[in-house]
Formats: C-alpha cells, sequence, structure tokens
C-alpha cells in the first residue's frame, strides 16, 4: 500500500470514532475507560487496538468522558514521563486529548502541551474537551507526525499512545520528533511491537493498519529509525503479554519507549 493510502484509512477509522464518541452518553468515568476498550454495547469500533485499565481512577478524575472514550491507546505515556511544573509537551496524535489534559495538569499553568492530530473530527473533539475543562495551557494544531507544524527546539518532551505504530514512515516521525526536542530533551512514548516479521500480507490490508497491527515493527527497526534520528539512551521495555492474533501473524505486545537528546552536540 502507498503511504498516502494507509494515511487516508486511518485518517477515517480514526475520524469514525471521533463521531461515535460525540453521540455517546456515558455515565462514569470507568464506563468511558470501558467504552474505549470496544464494548459491544457502547458501538464502538473494536479493531482500533485500545487496550482496557490504561489508567486509574485517579488519573481520569476531571477529564471529559469523550476525551477517555475515544482513546484508542496501548499504555499511559504520562506516567511514565515524569512530568515537571513549567515544561513543554508535545503529543504526536492526540486524538481526543487525554494524554495531553493528563499532561497538563503534571506541567501546570507555567507549562504547556501542544497535541497534534491529522484527523479534524478528532482535533473537534479535542478542542471541545479543552473547552469543557476550561483549561489554558494545552493547544490542539492538525498536523502530521511525519512533518510536525512547529519549529526546532520547541519543547521539552514528546509522548504518544499507540500512534507512531501507524506511519507508514518511521524515520521520519523519528525525525521530526528529535528536531523540535529542545537540547537535553526526551521522548516518551508507548507503542506496539512485533516480535517476529510482518507478513505482507498484514502489511498490505489497510484494517490492519488502522487497527496497529500492520505498522508494529520489530525491536530492531524501531531502534534503527530512533538511532538515525540522534537519539541516545533508548530503552524499550515490554508491557504485558501478546495480544491476541490471527494465524501467520507474529505476537503483537505493548511497548513503553525512552530517549534522549543530547544536551550538546
Amino acid at each position: 500500500m502507498a503511504d498516502n493510502e494507509i494515511k487516508e484509512h486511518v485518517q477515517q477509522r480514526y475520524g469514525q470514532r471521533a463521531r461515535q464518541v460525540s453521540q455517546l452518553t456515558l455515565l462514569t468515568p470507568m464506563e468511558a475507560a470501558c467504552c474505549a476498550d470496544g464494548t459491544a454495547e457502547k458501538g464502538m469500533d473494536k479493531s482500533l487496538g485500545a487496550y482496557s485499565d490504561l489508567y486509574v481512577q485517579g488519573d481520569l478524575e476531571g477529564i471529559p468522558l469523550e476525551a477517555i472514550a475515544a482513546s484508542a491507546g496501548c499504555g499511559n505515556p504520562t506516567a511514565l514521563a515524569g512530568l515537571k511544573l513549567g515544561e513543554r509537551v508535545l503529543d504526536l496524535g492526540s486524538g481526543g486529548g487525554i494524554d495531553c489534559f493528563l499532561a497538563a495538569k503534571q506541567v501546570g499553568p507555567t507549562g504547556y502541551v501542544v497535541g497534534v492530530d491529522m484527523t479534524p473530527d478528532m482535533l473537534a473533539l479535542a478542542r471541545k474537551n479543552a473547552e469543557r475543562l476550561g483549561i489554558g495551557n494545552v493547544e490542539f494544531v492538525e498536523g502530521y507526525i511525519e512533518d510536525v507544524p512547529l519549529p526546532d527546539g520547541h519543547v521539552d518532551v514528546v509522548i504518544s499512545n499507540c500512534v507512531v505504530c501507524l506511519s507508514p514512515d518511521k524515520d521520519a516521525v523519528a525525525s521530526e520528533a528529535f528536531r523540535v526536542l529542545a537540547p537535553g530533551g526526551r521522548l516518551h512514548i508507548s507503542d506496539i511491537m512485533a516480535l517476529g516479521p510482518m507478513p505482507q500480507e498484514f502489511r498490505d490490508n489497510p484494517d490492519k493498519w488502522a487497527g496497529c497491527v500492520s505498522g508494529a515493527e520489530e525491536e530492531k527497526d524501531y531502534l534503527a529509525h530512533l538511532q538515525s534520528a540522534g537519539f541516545v539512551d533508548i530503552e524499550i521495555q515490554q508491557e504485558g503479554g501478546p495480544r491476541a492474533k490471527e494465524e501467520g501473524m507474529p505476537d503483537i505486545v505493548s511497548v513503553k519507549v525512552v530517549a534522549f537528546k543530547r544536551k550538546t552536540g
């Protein structure tokens, strides 16, 4: 599949998810969290790769229910990033805004968070959620994670939640993340990784791309993208066991990835 075809299909699927969320009537944060995991009675798309139990109840307090339900993440990058007051954060593929809102709490009013997403419906949902929260240190910007619309050295931390695996050009994603980080900045992302080569039949299936399957890469390839971009002190740790898979597919696992940009040089 061509890169633009993959992006179009992913954009359409996640736009549909945002529209579904906008029509939901949810009762509690835990109900919303179940919905994000594809609960059938909520009518959500089950194939977009969401995991359950990513956020604890306390994390979700005050977060709009639509932001929780829109999440199709595989981890909780803000819990891993050790965010500090005053830090500047970029969320690659920010969706309905859940990780941006969690990050905004941690960096406080002297810091700020920028969410970049290519899906207009997700951006509209995220901005609606931000307005509902009355939060002033979060901004949502339309753009591609392969071509981030921010200047060089603009942020201290880059986070992302099960989005890099959706990109057909991971070298560009790594290079852009490195470019927008200030010297000494860090990358903290949750993502999906394959424990073996992905057969071409899955690479050519657009639904598998949108479901966080076809774009999953092996660790050696993931490392190569980050190293080529200039990142150092890279760590990749598996979180949990393999996901359910189809015949002929390698095991797919969620991972947390940490990497740094040198302070100088």
